[in-house]
């Protein structure tokens, strides 16, 4: 994968941080200065110029606080300290136990989210009234799906339709005004977006995207239109859109332009995965020289691999970056990566651990070795004393507590470039549209939900199931395919499970909270004090 170098700016929010416009797009897209300034140029590359600044805004914020945000929540993963080493003022913890502060630094993203609108709302205003709608859909797709990321978040959520005068504070409007505003801009511009899927389509906003994103919303619809997110009541909530999620998913599945069986599952998250991979509707490319930020191996990779040659990655060369290791996938979930000939068990290393192999990226014979004696990761997480600091000391038994993710598999060559990869992070993929058909079925009481469960379950090596899933066979199975992918969350508040007991958010445990206005997060402090008038979300 190779990305160019290309540089825009664009006016910022007025209460926002600045963020990054030094970006790369696709060699299909390069370009050095504005060519709005050469009348002779088609208006649709002067767009696709002025946009790029735009479609990799969240690749920092993606390629780690998010990810920590929202995996560390869900029951996914947990946050180690080592004998204090990562406790890094409790931010990890805190969203382990959810007991989020607003000044924890996995939350300090959202005035990252409003100035991308704001890059998106200046080249809307840029291009005028005069623009066509083909002109401005890209613009507006983008906004949308950066309203929906706070709105999934934070609740109500400023509508931002333009640049805020200097000093005008935008008031937060309630969730579900924000849902519906949502609905209206992606049935409107979808229309007008590419269908096109290629190369030069990657990682920007076509139909596919808008429309996986109006599934997703659909499928959520009855979490964010509740009276409060507390109101939620997965066992009895009615979601009138569910008709409005098939037919949204039908027409990503009737288009015929992605399937789930193009490379193996492993290979679809690997460090040479791109473009080609089909099962991807949307995904943000990463380059650990040009388009940097995505770190997802240095937490989640044993701590003390860096110059350990041979290694569990089966790479020749050493890793001079060191690892956190602090990462750990809990207990409780690990316990669904055991279903017979399932692919995905192998995204998890637990137990006696061999190296991989760096092309196939299965286990060898080859033992994984520290300190004279093979790598043991247990299920169980060992603390060295009950409370909220989650340490687990920090010797050699320390280091091998809790099972360890390896989906995002990495190289040398790209790990030693400041800790970054070239692993393209999926934000929307096939498979999660024939889940959340299949989830729609069911909740519908309509059959068909067994053949779209078993699309995945054949790709994945997984044994099918004979009769119609369950809501609990379908969460299961969400979770298996998508681990680690930062969906965990957004599905156990729709499935009823976000107050559930994991490690360590268990309620005899110290700080662990059961607010179920936890279900999403203090609202930064920085936001706060800019934007005089707003309050911070109840519960907080």
């Amino acid at each position: 994968m190779k990305l160019n170098k290309f540089i825009f700016t664009a006016g910022l929010f007025a209460v926002a941080l600045t963020g990054c416009t030094d970006l790369d797009v696709s060699p299909n897209s390069q370009y050095t200065e504005d060519p709005s300034k050469n009348s002779g140029v088609d208006p649709m590359i002067v767009v696709e110029a002025k946009m790029a600044d735009v479609y990799f805004h969240l690749s920092g914020t993606f390629g780690r606080r998010y990810m920590e945000a929202q995996c560390l929540s869900s029951d996914e993963f947990t946050a180690l300290a080592f004998d204090g080493g990562y406790y890094d003022d409790g931010t990890y913890a805190h969203q382990a136990l959810h007991n989020s502060y607003a000044t924890d630094a996995s939350l300090d993203w959202y005035s990252e989210v409003t100035s991308g609108i704001t890059k998106a709302n200046t080249i809307l205003e840029e291009l005028g009234s005069g623009a066509s709608a083909q002109m401005t859909a890209p613009a507006r797709a983008m906004r949308a799906y950066f309203t929906w990321i706070l709105m999934d978040s934070f609740g109500d959520t400023p509508i931002l339709e333009k640049v805020p005068a200097e000093g005008e504070v935008v008031p937060r409007s309630p969730r579900k005004e924000v849902a519906e505003w949502i609905e209206k801009e992606l049935t409107e511009i979808i229309p007008s977006l590419t269908e096109d899927v290629t190369e030069n389509t990657y990682g920007k906003p076509t139909k596919w995207m808008a429309t996986a994103l109006l599934a997703k919303l659909y499928i959520n619809w009855a979490v964010y239109t509740a009276e409060s997110v507390d109101k939620y009541d997965a066992a009895t909530a009615a979601n009138p859109k569910l008709d409005d999620c098939i037919a949204a998913c039908d027409e990503i599945i009737n288009s015929g332009k992605f399937n789930l069986g193009s490379v193996d599952y492993l290979h679809k998250f690997s460090y040479d995965n791109s473009w080609k991979v089909e099962d991807f509707i949307y995904a943000m490319p990463y380059d650990a020289l040009n388009l940097q930020g995505f770190q997802y191996a240095r937490p989640r990779s044993f701590k003390q691999l860096k110059n350990m040659l041979p290694n569990v990655y089966g790479s020749t060369d050493k890793f001079t970056q060191s690892f956190g290791g602090n990462m750990v996938v809990t207990p409780e979930f690990a316990k669904l990566f055991s279903l017979e000939g399932d692919i995905r068990n192998l995204c998890i290393l637990r137990g006696d651990v061999y190296n991989r192999d760096p092309k196939t990226l299965r286990p060898t014979n080859e033992p994984f070795v520290y300190n004279g004696k093979q790598v043991h990761f247990t299920e169980t997480i060992n603390l060295i004393k009950q409370d909220n600091t989650i340490d687990v000391g920090n010797d050699d038994n320390a280091l091998q507590q809790g099972c360890h993710s390896i989906k995002w598999f990495i190289v040398p060559n790209d790990y030693n470039n400041g800790r970054n990869q070239s692993n393209d992070l999926p934000l929307f993929r096939f498979a999660d549209i024939l889940l959340m058909k299949a989830e729609a079925l069911a909740r519908l009481g309509q059959g068909g939900a067994k053949d779209l469960f078993n699309q995945i379950r054949a790709y994945a090596g997984a044994p099918q199931i004979n009769g119609e899933p369950t809501l609990q066979d379908i969460y299961d199975e969400r979770g298996r395919e998508f681990f680690d992918e930062n969906w965990r969350r957004n599905d156990m508040i729709r499935f009823g499970h976000f107050e559930d007991e994991f490690f360590p958010h268990y309620k005899n445990f110290p700080d662990a909270n059961f607010d179920k206005r936890h279900r999403i997060f203090p609202v930064e402090q920085e936001m706060l004090d800019l934007n005089v008038g707003w309050t911070q979300n109840p519960g907080y």
